[in-house]
């Protein structure tokens, strides 16, 4: 069977912050311009904003540049931040540190947000402006020119069982071809991880370092509610070398809610680590604890995070593509914030491919444009001013004193020299080189889930809303079937028949956080991209 095949200007693989900024920023150009542009962004969940989860604590800063009418339009940022707490966390205490002006965890003039909300709010704007958005479908394969230059994607293929047969209701994936095609899977994504190779995109730069960023909602007693309250900490239940912190938020949403999560660096080394029990142990610290009593937990959700930021940004531009947002990693670790810097660089890649396109004299050498302009653009932008000043931050903690080190670098160097210290320091090199062998390291015990604060994996992923058709390949694949990998849906189960052991992998509780992927340390996993509309259902994560 042939593949369907349709023609647009610019296609964008992700309906994210990135992706839709983009998109926005293109039809916005088009208006002004006079021009008929087609753009369509395809996006693997079911619905605008239901595979987005973050904390989140929003800058406004990129969205007054794209939609300075942004508060006329209705954007849900209903909950300015009007408190600031930072503390270090012991097993019994908790340690205030004081957030001076001008360090990163400052956060006057941003909002607390539901951020699935906010990106199916930028999704309207973007319908609004003609854009053509194509929830439900996952774009699984790069097509190629024969010039070697990007031609489009085509989503993959539904309805085929398991063992690769076609069943009854099996329809051929479709292709979108298109002048540039741009990037914004989020972070860690499937596509990306093919053209880093085929354009050796990261041939100048450092390994992407990672976190995991594991989050509740909880509906808690009014009597403890302030909305507009941020905390954050470091600390316990971590120990001093492994890179983590937690954060809090009292959000303003018509009842007493709050966003509650934990990050872990993806480079700990000790493999008895589990970071959803870390997670659920840190909620019984007495500080915490004291908020969430009585409560209730509505929503549970993970996800990969980009910690490389300024050493690990690869090469953006390739003939026929641009890589923006989370995909390619600009996340501002110490602030723990991405959406902005990740939403300016969809702009800049559309203002660049939009005098590309537009251009009725250009000759271009390959079939797909090649767009240079937008990374020197990016040189030049607020972005990279604030990634590079925040550079050191991260592996500044790579130190005997760890966190307590990395806390020092941080004054000194950040918020007294504003990050203009004659050096650059490295990362560590790849997360699933670092874990140490389990005979070196010390068992951690975890308490049991009491069902009240602290719960279980299963129950935590049903909150999720996460479902995948049973019947399919799996989108968790491995290279080599003969080498062990683990990871929360991957287990070896006895054989039905004699002895021995089999691999099952359990793909249908996977929240599409990625980790294991990045993880591993065979780098044996492969993590693709499933059915379109299989994953999580995030309500405003």
């Amino acid at each position: 069977m042939e593949r369907f095949a349709d023609e647009a200007d610019v296609v964008i693989v992700g309906g994210g912050p990135a992706g839709l900024s983009a998109a926005i920023r293109l039809k916005q150009l088009a208006s002004q311009h006079e021009k008929e542009l087609r753009v369509c962004v395809v996006e693997k969940a079911s619905q605008i904003g239901a595979h987005t989860l973050s904390g989140a604590c929003l800058e406004p800063t990129a969205l007054s540049e794209l939609i300075p009418d942004w508060k006329e339009r209705g954007a849900p940022l209903n909950t300015p931040v009007t408190e600031d707490k930072f503390s270090i966390l012991t097993e019994k205490y908790r340690i205030p540190v004081p957030i001076l002006p001008g360090l990163p965890m400052n956060n006057h003039g941003n909002y607390l947000v539901r951020l699935g909300h906010f990106v199916r709010w930028l999704g309207e704007q973007a319908e609004e402006l003609g854009v053509e958005l194509y929830p439900g479908y996952a774009a699984s394969e790069v097509l190629f020119h024969e010039d070697g230059s990007v031609k489009g994607i085509a989503t993959n293929d539904v309805g085929i069982a398991k063992d690769g047969s076609p069943k009854d209701v099996f329809e051929r994936g479709m292709e979108l071809h298109a002048k540039v095609t741009l990037f914004g899977e989020g972070c860690h994504g499937h596509l990306a991880k093919q053209l880093y190779k085929q354009f050796n995109l990261r041939g100048n730069c450092e390994p992407q370092t990672y976190a995991i960023g594991l989050k509740e909602l909880w509906v808690i007693d009014e009597k403890k509610w302030c909305p507009g309250r941020t905390e954050h900490s470091v600390g316990w239940p971590l120990n001093r070398n492994t890179y983590g912190g937690s954060f809090l938020y009292h959000l303003n949403e018509g009842e007493p809610l709050v966003a509650l999560g934990f990050v872990v660096g993806l480079d700990y080394t000790n493999p008895y680590l589990s970071p959803f029990r870390e997670f659920q142990r840190w909620k019984h610290h007495p500080s915490i604890m004291s908020t969430l009593e009585g409560g209730n937990r509505i929503a549970y959700g993970a996800r990969a995070l980009n910690e490389g930021g300024f050493q690990s940004i690869p090469k953006l531009t390739f003939p026929g593509g641009m890589l923006i947002g989370c995909s390619p990693g600009f996340m501002n670790v110490p602030k723990i914030k991405g959406t902005h810097t990740a939403m300016k660089s969809g702009m800049l890649a559309a203002e660049s491919a939009f005098s590309k396109i537009t251009d009725e004299n250009l000759q271009s050498e390959t079939a797909g444009l090649y767009i240079p302009e937008y990374e020197e653009a990016f040189k030049k932008s607020w972005i990279w001013k604030e990634l590079y000043s925040v550079r050191n931050i991260r592996p500044s903690f790579h130190n005997y004193f760890g966190l307590y080190g990395g806390m020092v670098y941080t004054g000194i160097f950040y918020w007294i020299l504003r990050g203009k210290e004659p050096w650059t320091l490295k990362h560590n090199g790849l997360d699933a080189d670092q874990l140490k062998p389990a005979k070196d390291c010390t068992p951690i015990e975890y308490p049991k889930p009491d069902g009240k604060i602290s719960f279980d994996l299963l129950s935590s992923v049903a909150l999720s809303g996460t479902n995948h058709e049973h019947d399919q390949p799996p989108h968790l694949t491995l290279k080599d079937d003969s080498t062990q990998s683990f990871s929360c849906v991957y287990e070896y189960v006895p054989l039905e028949t004699g002895d021995g052991m089999r691999l099952q992998i359990n793909a249908q509780n996977c929240v599409h956080c990625k980790t294991c992927d990045i993880k591993d340390p065979s780098q044996n996993i492969n993590w693709v991209v499933p059915e379109g509309s299989g994953g999580p259902a995030y309500n405003g994560m």
